[in-house]
């Protein structure tokens, strides 16, 4: 009976200690289980601090490089304004020295004119000083078809009719030497020095018809009424030629 009871024993020993070790094993199973999971939550946790400070990162990266391309962009902008400014300021100068450039051409333009002008002057004050008591009178008669006509023009028509040319022959005569000397005895050319009523070039070749041929305007008449009839033939082929070729 004791023997029984001892085996007996034995066995619910045997079986406490392996409901024992079971729950034992469970127990550490379930803790395992546990540290496994935390260990996987704080990977997980890891894993999104790490992606967090990586984005981070990135978006610091990307707000760098788009201050720099701002900065660049303005930096090129800045230049390109600079340069067009320097451009336009360079335009303005030769624009400016052009403009000058035509000023002081146009000024000394007149600056010429207005000292030709004061030779001519100078040289009709000359002759009408060396003249100053006036032309010669002229002594002959003035026929009527010539009353018309005053002054130098009334002697060119008389003297027209004496070399024996027609009346019709005066007005070509008359815009000759209106165009020539305005019919002025003392008339002088400052660039070629022709002279006188026909403008003879050089008015010494006038004394051929008389000494006084700088003050009396019927001996440069007669003289230039000489050439137009050995070089023309009339007045009127005279001014024809003229007309032509802007001289006689």
């Amino acid at each position: 009976m004791n023997r029984l009871w001892s085996r007996v024993g034995i066995r619910v020993t045997s079986v406490g200690l392996l409901m024992a070790g079971a729950a034992g094993g469970i127990y550490l199973g379930q803790d395992r289980e546990v540290q496994q999971q935390s260990t996987g939550a704080q990977l997980v946790v890891q894993v999104d601090v790490d992606d967090m400070q990586l984005l981070r990162q990135r978006q610091t990266e990307h707000a760098v490089t788009r201050a720099w391309q701002r900065q660049a962009e303005g930096d090129a902008a800045e230049k390109a304004a600079t340069e067009a400014k320097a451009a336009a300021g360079k335009a303005h100068q030769i624009e400016q020295k052009a403009v000058q450039k035509k000023k002081a051409a146009e000024a000394a333009k007149k600056a010429k004119a207005a000292e030709k002008a004061a030779k001519a002057s100078s040289s009709s004050s000359s002759g009408s000083s060396s003249s100053s008591s006036g032309p010669d009178a002229y002594t002959g008669d003035i026929p009527s078809s010539c009353g018309d006509y005053s002054g130098s023009r009334a002697i060119g028509c008389s003297l027209m009719l004496d070399a024996g040319f027609k009346i019709d022959q005066f007005p070509c005569l008359d815009k000759l030497w209106k165009k020539e000397s305005g019919w002025d005895y003392n008339a002088e050319n400052p660039s070629s020095g022709a002279f006188g009523i026909p403008q003879a070039l050089p008015g010494s070749k006038m004394a051929s018809e008389g000494d006084d041929w700088r003050t009396n305007p019927a001996t440069q008449i007669k003289w230039g009424l000489n050439y137009i009839e050995g070089r023309y033939d009339t007045p009127c082929g005279a001014w024809s030629h003229s007309q032509d070729t802007g001289w006689y």
